[in-house]
């Protein structure tokens, strides 16, 4: 049995119910959520009663955090966008929906354990690193830059953690070292193997930063993970952006960029 993880949906619905489609094509069944369902797109709640319906369980991310609670240290563009959805989640007219969704938003863990099905060992899910599960980043750049960085989160890890939040798919080892996939082989895919640690980023359903426009998640099972990329139709998100004043253009142009 497989697992696809998904991340980073950003309130792209669009995005979000293609990966929902490729993923059911692929006759995968299980499915989890690292967090940030929902900041800077149009569709938050639809986003979030998706997750709801088709995810085993999801994780807080720092987004969905600054939704419920406070936007804190937030550029003006993540906070602006950020107090625009706290106001489409208060304007739900049905009160039953609208208590539902925050209860949803309150009950999300931010560090889990989980023994995916088909695989010998537990895996550890963070939206951001072991050592800050909402908010650290964790970049590529880092394994050269910030070695002690890199050390003390495999020192929290004992064989495979899995994360979101820098929108760029890949995979860390304890080399150190970042393989992103289109490094990997003539396949997308990594296998993991006992002599070293690895953790890794499935990438941006909703908000890609690796310059590929495209939605990303992956797929884990028994000793492997496969980096897919999914084609959606970007303007239409653009365009309910930029149809929204509280949300900036910028947020918009960037998905066709995947930047």
């Amino acid at each position: 049995m497989s697992t696809a993880v998904i991340s980073d949906i950003h309130g792209n619905a669009e995005a979000l119910r293609r990966v929902l489609e490729d993923i059911a094509r692929r006759g995968v069944s299980r499915i989890i959520c690292l967090g940030d369902i929902v900041g800077y797109g149009p569709e938050p709640l639809e986003c979030v009663d998706l997750v709801r319906k088709h995810c085993a369980w999801s994780l807080m991310g720092n987004h969905d955090f600054g939704v419920l609670y406070e936007p804190t240290n937030f550029n003006a563009s993540a906070e602006s966008s950020a107090y625009w959805t706290r106001e489409q989640f208060d304007a739900e007219p049905d009160e039953a929906k609208r208590a539902s969704r925050y209860d949803f938003l309150g009950r999300l863990r931010v560090r889990v354990v989980d023994q995916f099905p088909g695989m010998s060992f537990p895996i550890l899910a963070v939206h951001g690193s072991p050592r800050r599960p909402i908010n650290e980043y964790v970049f590529a750049e880092d394994v050269t830059n910030s070695p002690e960085k890199i050390e003390s989160i495999f020192e929290r890890i004992d064989r495979v953690c899995i994360s979101g939040h820098t929108h760029v798919p890949g995979v860390f080892t304890d080399e150190p070292d970042f393989y992103p996939p289109g490094e990997l082989g003539e396949e997308p895919v990594y296998r993991f193997n006992e002599s070293e640690k690895a953790i890794v980023n499935v990438g941006s359903v909703g908000q890609p930063r690796d310059l590929d426009p495209r939605a990303a998640y992956a797929i884990f099972s028994e000793d492997r993970v496969e980096f897919v990329r999914v084609e959606y139709d970007v303007a239409v998100t653009a365009d309910k952006i930029k149809a929204v004043p509280q949300l900036h253009d910028w947020l918009g142009d960037r998905l066709f960029q995947g930047r």
